[in-house]
């Protein structure tokens, strides 16, 4: 019951964020999109529904496709320590209390809003392939996703080592664990989908700068700000980030090659 509470406390804030961030839209694009909302919402259906059918099936699969992992996958916690270190200790000997809540809360509603608010602000736009290909960008950022956490299986620096890394996360607030523990597993760290998401993001407002300049100027800071909190709370290694970035390029591709217009 706790639980629940804190999930719709959660997804209330974000959509309050996306409310109020609405004004970089545009009274006149809201407009006509609550004017053809059915035709574009038509339009759309497919390409969210093929969304929806990826996250039922990370859903589902994931304690199952852990298991998996833990029997045939290859362990590589081992391999990125040997090869980065302890970077990770070194980003977070620049904690502060402010940087912690700071960054705490970016990879908490900052990283929500990031993926929710652009579906508003291209569903807006006048041009449909945007959306779409966003939309594609996910599934194929989740799909991959969940293809490469059964190949591979990597525990965080937090879970890996708690004396020489620090869960940051969870010391700022207990509660953040009762809503990431239902979507994140502690070996599901390679590659950070917190990167490749919050980067695909980030490509997608640089290739609408025109129409939305200032999305430009806030997803850019708020991609980086996710990419760094993943590794100054302790959850996700450098060598994560790395193939996060790579992920969210080849994603961006394949959506731009294979969702293209009619």
């Amino acid at each position: 019951m706790y639980r629940t509470q804190l999930l719709v406390e959660f997804v209330a804030i974000v959509a309050v964020i996306c409310l109020f961030s609405t004004v970089i839209i545009g009274r006149s694009r809201l407009s006509i999109l609550a004017e053809e909302f059915r035709p574009r919402s038509r339009e759309f259906a497919p390409y969210f529904g093929v969304l929806l059918v990826v996250l039922a099936l990370n859903s589902v699969l994931r304690d199952s496709a852990q298991e998996v992992s833990r029997i045939i996958g290859l362990n590589i916690t081992n391999t990125i320590y040997s090869i980065e270190g302890e970077f990770v200790a070194v980003v977070q000997s620049f904690e502060t209390e402010a940087l912690t809540t700071y960054f705490s809360a970016v990879y908490m509603y900052g990283y929500a809003f990031l993926l929710v608010f652009p579906l508003l602000a291209y569903a807006a736009l006048s041009e449909r392939e945007t959306l779409k290909r966003l939309v594609g960008a996910y599934s194929f950022n989740y799909f991959i996703g969940l293809i490469l956490y059964i190949i591979f299986m990597a525990y965080g620096p937090r879970n890996f080592n708690d004396v020489v890394f620090t869960n940051l996360l969870y010391q700022t607030d207990a509660q953040y664990q009762m809503i990431t523990t239902e979507v994140n597993d502690p070996a599901n760290v390679f590659p950070s989908l917190h990167t490749s998401l919050s980067a695909t993001v980030a490509i997608f407002a640089y290739k609408t700068r025109e129409e939305y300049p200032y999305w430009l100027a806030i997803a850019t800071v708020l991609a980086v700000s996710v990419i760094i909190s993943t590794m100054y709370l302790g959850i996700h290694w450098a060598t994560d980030v790395v193939f996060g970035i790579v992920l969210a390029g080849v994603c961006v591709y394949l959506a731009d090659r294979y969702i293209g217009e009619d």
